[in-house]
């Protein structure tokens, strides 16, 4: 029966996969490929419909957004996939914690544990009370694991709790920042992932564009990538260019600026730092250090070809490497071709992301040294950095 489940599993995450080359172009072409295509592109069409007509109604107060009466920092993009969300939110909350405010990160928790179908129906018929927002850090401690908060909530709780950033959990993100202004006294609220979510109303929307596919095959979803058309870069206060190497930028800018004549827009960079251990209490490995090493890598990531591209510019040779589904759940199973592919291989040590370190087990026993790539924001600008972007954007 174990067996059966895997082998369905692993069905759903090669079609998951399939759906996926389709969505981003990148399927060999095929009848199957073309087929699902054309019907992708009718769903796409019913898409932009739906997401004009939601527009409508919150533009002409039909639907009504609601403030909290603190500042409201939205951080999101136009497409879905690795647009570097997370680690922009991370340096943000960093640099305003820095400058004494008092920051809560609100997400909705993609993929984190949810509440049983038999309690959201009893609360429907008001037969039990509505559940606090999860907590994943108060400020202090970090409270719930990966598997409860979701991967990017709990990564960027862990690496802001010496911070003071708090990072709550819930869908209603309304509820959850009431919650967080008067549980934690919160004066900054950072709506991770939160462009699309109309309900809050927003102070200043940073908007987050990848240099290296943009707008995709410039189609919505589901046959595109995108989530809301093009011209909707009017609703960006600021543009960060992300990914960027400052290299051949004009014409997107240009496009940019097309649409949002006069908006700032800040090129910057996902910048790889050091390898670091994911077991133990091995030290760090400097980037430098890769240079013709023989290594394993894996990821569960929306853009793996980004990943293994920094891995291979220090030097490093990929012996092995996995790909699976974005936000993918590790089984043993999983983990066990990994260990035994990279053994086989005859590598050193095994690579993966940060976004996936956090879903492997504490108790795990890995035949060989794991670490995760750590990377940081670094704007590309020799008169402004990333702190003073931001203290001019919030101030």
């Amino acid at each position: 029966m174990e067996s059966q489940q895997q082998d369905m599993r692993s069905l759903g995450e090669r079609f998951e996969q399939f759906v996926t080359d389709v969505i981003y172009d990148r399927a060999p072409d095929s009848p199957a490929a073309r087929a699902l295509g054309r019907f992708l592109r009718v769903l796409s069409v019913l898409f932009k419909r739906v997401v004009a007509l939601r527009f409508f109604l919150y533009r002409n107060r039909i639907l009504r957004d609601t403030p909290l009466g603190c500042k409201v920092v939205v951080v999101g993009n136009l497409t879905v996939g690795g647009t570097g969300k997370t680690p922009v939110v991370e340096k943000m909350a960093r640099v305003m914690a820095s400058h004494g405010r008092k920051v809560a990160i609100l997400s909705r928790g993609y993929k984190s544990k949810k509440e049983p179908l038999w309690r959201r129906i009893a609360r429907w018929f008001n037969l039990v009370q509505r559940p606090l927002p999860r907590v994943v850090s108060d400020g202090k401690n970090v409270l719930v694991g990966a598997d409860v908060a979701g991967d990017e909530p709990y990564m960027l709780a862990r690496n802001l709790v010496s911070c003071g950033v708090c990072v709550v959990v819930d869908r209603d993100r309304v509820y959850a920042g009431e919650y967080a202004i008067r549980r934690f006294g919160v004066d900054v609220i950072i709506l991770d992932d939160g462009m699309q979510y109309l309900p809050l109303r927003g102070s200043i929307n940073l908007l987050l564009v990848d240099k290296t596919n943009p707008f995709g095959n410039g189609l919505m979803l589901p046959r595109g990538i995108l989530r809301e058309p093009v011209d909707h870069l009017t609703r960006g206060s600021y543009i960060f260019l992300t990914k960027s190497d400052g290299k051949n930028t004009q014409p997107l800018i240009d496009k940019i600026h097309s649409y949002n004549k006069d908006v700032e827009i800040i090129e910057c960079t996902h910048q790889p730092k050091r390898l670091c251990a994911v077991f133990g209490d091995l030290p760090d490995i400097e980037l430098e250090e890769m240079k013709d090493r023989r290594v394993a890598t894996f990821s569960g990531i929306a853009t793996p070809d980004k990943f293994e591209e920094f891995v291979r510019r220090y030097g490093a040779r990929i012996a092995y490497n996995r790909r699976f589904s974005d936000h993918h759940r590790f089984t043993e199973k999983d983990l066990d071709e990994v260990f035994s592919g990279a053994v086989r291989a005859n590598v050193e040590f095994i690579v993966t992301t940060e976004k996936d370190m956090v879903r492997l087990s504490r108790d795990l026993k890995p035949p060989l040294p794991i670490y995760y790539l750590r990377l940081e924001i670094e704007i590309l600008s020799a008169h402004d950095s990333f702190e003073s972007a931001v203290t001019r954007i919030c101030s």
